[in-house]
């Protein structure tokens, strides 16, 4: 690097710490290894002590090294003889370096065990909580002199962890402080040292070094092999041994072999210094380091495969803004041989690691079943709906053509809106402030997203607005004000009039899916509650809102919201001010999103920024429904088939895909099931989201070396291995006995979903899997999109069935599942709603808004006790195969019997439905064919009931003369029986019918 400060730079040299580079970059064992004992009752590390000679006791000296050990850290000693517990164990000297104890033999030698990290586990199942033991009392109250028995009398063989995966060897064996003082004599004068490591050795630890580092051979040059073509990784550490080192810069030059061929400086990066976002924007970012912490660096290069085979050497170049730099010299013999895949089948040698800054599928291409945004004047179409924008940019009209049975898409329009969208600013004791608008403006206009943009000022203020509509239905608004002069305000809000045709149901703002109240009066409290806006709408016709800032985060949802909830937007909650209203009001139902009084000084700035979301999606795909059938487990694929299932839902913890949210273990295992299930005809779709990651990940400690980018701050704890490995800064997350598989939260929005997108298209071409199974969804509609497209291209199905539990209680902060999943709806396949949702007791609307997905174009499946399959099938849903008590293949069976491939939905909720009860509380959806129906009749009344069906034949298509009314029998759902046309039909309390009404 050229010095550009002149004469008197000082260069400081890193060292390279050279051990023996001959191991293999580690994979994983799988299956994984059984423990060699119970470490949930003995801890997951031991020293082997050999006891020579018949004596009464022993005193050893055990170099652990191990930073977990506290000194009052209780000590199990187990004769390996008798496999008892030795009662009498007196610690002399605990500390992390080693321990010094004296143990009771009772003139018994051989083998003692000596288990130096016990623990109990606390919490639950699947949620627990190592806390670890400590000594008793007695044990600790003295300290005296001790005499280490002699190597003759006693020997520390080995030490050994329970299994490999809990090892520490050789980046988690600290070194002494012994070891690191004489270490700091061999760089004195350099306020901090750099040492090049190997991918093999992620860097664990930042308050110790490992022995390592301090112990081996100092060499000036970092060398490796590389294969052309591979994305090639490696670390630098920094030591900041004397003082903080604050913004760290880097440079690379000189990457040249002896031929002149250069290796430039656009092929490495820093993932620790710059990257790409999940919505594929390049960043930076500032390194600091903490005096007396390590904090790793992790590189990548990118090697082209038709790089020259030869050594390039050059120089990375770290420096401090407060501190000299340091230069580490790197070598580099790029090989003849090719790296197939760039690598990537090998993740242990983080050759994945370049995915957290991919921009895979981030074109904005339209998405099937989506058609292109088109842009006539001010007038934006969609599929299935339209949006004509006033001219202060924001919508004046918003219109859907979709039909009441949500099957179709009409040219007769339905209003959303009963006038334009309002926003009001209104000064303190004086009338609303006026602007005059500057009209519409638009940016670009691309197939999949069309942007604007307008002005609109006014005496003391100018708002600013960007807009755009994407083709699936979302639009972005930013509006921005800005006071031109010191002024008071009594308020500024956003008025929304909606079409009281349009306005029958509500979801969010503390409400549970149903008819929308004649009145709602709402106020922030984003430390409790996951609430920032609303869905109003009818069946075809509806609109979410979203209310932010310039500032927003997507909060953690699913047990996590209180553990990083959403942000007050400084404009909307002004300090608790702002609020929600809603009141009908001549044939309109008013939505008045304000914010309060306040105060702005000249320039100020404030953004009230919002979301839209225009439902429905797209039209019911019925058909779809009907045939493609779920089996929720990993069973043999013949047992599949014979459930009458086809489409089978692979979940984590099981031998094909073990560990959560990593599916990259198991992959032959996966294969081959896969394979096999494709040549039967059968789909298969697996577990993978990000909410939370497995503990087994390849990439986890580089990425636990970008700080809290990828996974949240937290208090720690949770499993043993985490408290050992992580120690702290995470918060811990689901937890598998059996695999031992420890997850860890996910931060939100990062780098790790660029990761995902990578993760999901290499296991479409490697693995052939045919979509994936959401367990909740922790990433925004930016990534889904992406998946969707990585998930459908060259024709693959990229199915998507997305599960929720009931999010409406406190530790999610009371938001509805349907409401906070929406964003993603326009790429779901089948929704699967879920765990604590009441089946019995929830009304009519709650099932259409929260559980159905109708309102969306969406259908759905029960999960909770397995349903109630006669108010489900009112919305054409069952439950899954094949765990539950209540299964659907008798259902599934009624179905092909009548034949529901081709067959019209009506629901109940149209007004031409051509079969009523007559009794409000007892509902019919009609599955409408040629010459027959199938019509489901389900009870929401408080007793049981009986009613006479009111049939529209000419709508049926039906001569009433020639009809007849049966009900098959189906299992567990319905005896066999026959009707008259004009007859009673009982109807139990909760319960319901199957009928089909056919020609004679």
């Amino acid at each position: 690097m050229r010095n550009s400060n002149g004469i008197g730079r000082i260069i400081l040299i890193s060292f390279l710490l050279i051990t023996g580079h001959t191991l293999p970059a580690q994979q994983h064992l799988y299956p994984p290894q059984e423990e060699l004992w119970d470490a949930d009752s003995l801890g997951t590390q031991r020293a082997v002590v050999q006891v020579k000679k018949k004596v009464d006791g022993v005193t050893v000296s055990i170099n652990w090294r191990n930073r977990n050990v506290t000194r009052n850290q209780a000590i199990i000693v187990i004769d390996s003889a008798g496999q008892e517990a030795v009662p009498e164990v007196q610690p002399v000297d605990i500390t992390p370096e080693r321990g010094v104890l004296t143990f009771a033999t009772n003139g018994n030698k051989g083998i003692y065990y000596v288990y130096y990290l016990p623990y109990k586990l606390e919490g639950r199942g699947n949620y627990p909580d190592a806390r670890y033991l400590d000594q008793p009392a007695k044990n600790t109250e003295n300290r005296k002199k001790y005499k280490i028995s002699k190597r003759s009398v006693a020997e520390v063989i080995r030490l050994e962890p329970v299994d490999d995966f809990n090892s520490n060897t050789p980046m988690e064996v600290i070194a002494t402080r012994e070891e690191t003082e004489e270490f700091k004599k061999k760089v004195k004068g350099q306020p901090y040292v750099v040492f090049p490591e190997y991918r093999e050795f992620p860097v664990k630890m930042k308050k110790y070094l490992p022995a390592k580092w301090v112990t081996g051979t100092l060499k000036p040059v970092f060398s490796d092999r590389v294969k052309r073509g591979e994305h090639y990784t490696f670390q630098l550490g920094v030591w900041a041994k004397d003082q903080d080192l604050t913004d760290i810069s880097i440079s690379y030059s000189g990457f040249r072999d002896r031929d002149g061929n250069i290796l430039p400086e656009t092929l490495f990066s820093c993932f620790n210094k710059e990257g790409t976002d999940y919505t594929g924007t390049p960043f930076s970012k500032t390194v600091n380091v903490a005096k007396g912490l390590v904090q790793p660096l992790w590189f990548g290069i990118d090697l082209p495969e038709e790089t020259p085979a030869g050594t390039y050497t050059g120089e990375i170049v770290l420096k401090p803004s407060n501190s000299a730099e340091v230069k580490t010299k790197i070598e580099l013999t790029v090989t003849e041989e090719v790296a197939g895949n760039n690598g990537m089948d090998e993740p242990w040698k983080q050759t994945r690691l370049s995915w957290i800054n991919s921009t895979l599928a981030q074109e904005n291409s339209v998405i099937a079943p989506y058609t292109p945004v088109e842009v006539k004047g001010n007038t934006l179409s969609i599929l299935g709906r339209k949006v004509v924008l006033g001219e202060n940019g924001l919508p004046s009209a918003v219109e859907s053509f979709f039909t009441e049975e949500m099957t179709s898409v009409s040219d007769k329009a339905k209003d959303i809106l009963a006038s334009p969208f309002r926003f009001s600013v209104k000064k303190a004791g004086g009338p609303v402030v006026e602007t005059d608008g500057s009209g519409v403006s638009f940016l670009e206009k691309e197939s999949g997203k069309v942007s604007w943009s307008a002005v609109s000022s006014g005496h003391d203020l100018q708002m600013n607005v960007s807009g755009s509509l994407e083709f699936d239905g979302f639009m972005n608004y930013e509006i921005k004000l800005t006071a031109q002069r010191d002024v008071e305000l009594e308020d500024v809000s956003l008025e929304v009039p909606l079409s009281e045709d349009s306005a029958e149901y509500l979801l969010g703002l503390g409400f549970e899916g149903g008819e929308l109240p004649d009145v709602v009066d709402w106020k922030w409290d984003v430390k409790n509650r996951n609430q920032d806006g609303w869905w109003i709408g009818d069946v075809n016709a509806g609109m979410q809102l979203s209310l932010r800032d310039e500032h927003y985060q997507r909060p953690l949802n699913t047990n996590f919201y209180l553990q990083k909830p959403l942000r007050l937007p400084a404009s909307w909650g002004n300090d608790g001010k702002g609020g929600i209203r809603i009141g009908a009001s001549e044939g309109r139902v008013v939505v008045d999103n304000y914010s309060g009084k306040r105060s702005m000084k000249k320039g100020e700035e404030l953004y009230f920024n919002f979301t839209l979301l225009i439902t429905p999606f797209h039209t019911l795909q019925t058909d779809k429904h009907w045939n493609n059938r779920y089996f929720h487990a990993y069973k043999p694929v013949d047992s599949v088939i014979r459930s009458g299932s086809n489409v089978v839902n692979i979940h984590h913890a099981n031998e094909i895909n073990p560990y959560i949210n990593y599916p990259f273990i198991a992959t032959k295992e996966m294969k081959a099931y896969i394979d096999e299930a494709h040549r039967k005809n059968l789909k298969v779709k697996i577990y993978n989201t990000v909410r939370e990651v497995s503990n087994r990940l390849y990439e986890l400690y580089p990425l636990r070396s970008l700080d809290n980018e990828v996974f949240s701050e937290g208090d720690g704890g949770g499993s043993a291995w985490l408290q050992e490995h992580l120690q702290d800064h995470y918060i811990a997350a689901w937890y598998v006995p059996r695999y031992k598989d420890a997850a860890i939260i996910n931060s939100g929005m990062n780098r790790w979903h660029n990761y995902y997108v990578e993760g999901m298209n290499w296991l479409v071409r490697n693995i052939g899997i045919d979509g994936i199974y959401l367990d909740d969804v922790a990433f925004d509609r930016i990534t889904m999109k992406r998946i969707k497209r990585v998930l459908t291209r060259g024709g693959h199905p990229g199915l998507i069935d997305l599960h929720s539990a009931n999010q409406y209680n406190e530790r999610d902060g009371y938001i509805n599942s349907a409401h906070l999943y929406m964003e993603h709806f326009p790429y779901i396949d089948r929704l699967w709603f879920g765990e604590y949702f009441d089946y019995e007791k929830a009304s009519p609307a709650f099932y259409l808004t929260e559980v159905s997905g109708i309102p969306f174009g969406l259908m759905g499946e029960m999960l909770q006790d397995g349903g109630n399959p006669w108010r489900g099938m009112v919305y054409g849903m069952t439950n899954r195969m094949p765990y539950q008590e209540k299964r659907p293949d008798a259902i599934w069976k009624v179905w092909d019997d009548f034949g529901m491939q081709g067959s019209d939905m009506i629901g109940y909720w149209v007004k031409k439905n051509p079969v009523k009860t007559g009794n409000e509380k007892v509902l019919a959806t009609v599955y409408r064919k040629e010459g027959k129906a199938l019509v489901s009749v389900a009870s929401w009344a408080e007793e049981d009931t009986s009613v006479t069906l009111q049939i529209d034949w000419k709508a049926l298509g039906i001569d009433r003369k020639k009809a007849g009314i049966r009900a098959p029998e189906v299992r567990d759902f319905q005896p066999g029986r026959a009707f008259g046309t004009d007859e009673e039909i009982p109807v139990e309390r909760n319960k319901g019918w199957m009928l089909i009404i056919e020609e004679r």
